[in-house]
């Protein structure tokens, strides 16, 4: 009989722990599904104030020295070449098909040194294409986010809250060197903290003392699933391509290589067989991943995520949608759903726009 691996645990795991959170497996971390007070309190208190996620979960592949920035030119689709130093970019690492090995944020750091941040279970397979160095266990990441996210954080450094969009540089923070970047998984501003392992819990504490809101897992996804954002091993994985899933900004099409690239634009070439849509739903009922789309009683595709959204207060999905069918938004469709058809409609995505 195998051996069950033991579960990866954050430098806040005593911190969750205290505050009472349900602790569930995560890509291989223990880590807080929610706190007591609950998945859709703590959704509403990101949308309304600020909440503070531990994302230590996600990988760390410090990649740097000479010809770092050639490596991940020449193997990840975005064009680094578009930003520069102290800035941050969202962009994909691909299989030789052109489908979505992981989708990965890349925090340039300093000249030739560069943070990549892969999914929770994608970290050694992105290192092995990759190469560098996992630092994952030398850190914790931290997460605030909120409409008042920078005013609160500001209490405890305001030099963080300073930290812009898709911008990253190094603060002192009581003494610590802190990584902060201006990014996020929630479609709401504010940033995310590198911080170092041991003082995690001290940060933790302070942003909490300062009146952010505690948030778990449950309240991060129905968060990304308002904002219409893909999630790995859903939205994104093996036979899904950027193209697939929305995310063409994403491909620096006019660079000389980058892997699967041959594969994309013959695709682009060829048509899209299949694209990610937001389906909104007439009732409370959350659809399920897996379950399948219909239009005039007809499959025309299947979803991906979803859930009841606490904002809009009805079920929200994400669906791939056949191409050839020629739907378009506004347009009536159902989700099969436990021998029921839930009616609803096409929608824009995202479904959630800050301050709208």
């Amino acid at each position: 009989m195998s051996e069950r691996k033991t579960a990866r645990r954050s430098p806040l795991f005593h911190a969750h722990r205290e505050l009472g959170a349900k602790l569930v497996d995560f890509g291989g971390w223990e880590m807080p599904l929610s706190y007591p007070t609950g998945t859709v309190a703590e959704h509403l208190a990101c949308r309304s104030s600020a909440a503070l996620f531990d994302v230590s979960h996600l990988g760390t592949v410090r990649v740097e020295g000479a010809g770092a920035f050639d490596r991940l030119q020449a193997t990840l689709t975005n064009d680094l070449a578009a930003v520069s130093t102290g800035r941050a970019q969202y962009t994909h690492l691909l299989a030789e098909d052109g489908s979505v090995v992981d989708d990965l944020i890349v925090w340039w750091l300093r000249d030739e040194v560069f943070d990549v941040m892969p999914n929770a279970s994608n970290t050694a397979g992105v290192r092995a294409v990759l190469g560098g160095t996992d630092t994952t266990e030398d850190r914790a990441v931290l997460a605030v986010q909120g409409p008042r996210a920078r005013a609160l954080f500001g209490a405890v450094s305001p030099e963080a809250a300073e930290v812009g969009r898709f911008c990253v540089r190094p603060v002192v923070w009581d003494g610590i060197e802190v990584t902060v970047a201006g990014t996020g998984y929630t479609g709401e501003d504010g940033v995310e903290c590198a911080v170092p392992g041991e003082a995690a819990p001290a940060l933790w504490q302070a942003l909490v003392a300062a009146g952010v809101t505690p948030a778990g897992l449950g309240a991060r996804d129905t968060l990304r699933l308002e904002a219409g954002l893909p999630l790995h091993g859903h939205e994104l994985g093996p036979g899904i391509t950027p193209l697939q899933a929305g995310l063409s900004f994403v491909v620096g099409w006019d660079k000389p290589t980058f892997l699967g690239k041959e594969a994309l634009v013959a695709e682009r070439r060829g048509g899209v067989r299949r694209r990610l849509r937001g389906i909104l739903l007439d009732g409370r009922q959350p659809p399920r991943h897996g379950s399948k789309v219909l239009a005039d009683g007809s499959v025309v595709g299947e979803v991906t995520s979803g859930d009841f959204s606490p904002t809009l207060r009805v079920g929200i999905a994400l669906a791939f949608i056949d191409g050839a069918v020629g739907l378009k938004v506004g347009d009536p469709v159902a989700v099969a759903e436990r021998g029921r058809e839930l009616p609803g409609r096409l929608h824009r995505l995202p479904f959630y726009v800050r301050g709208a």
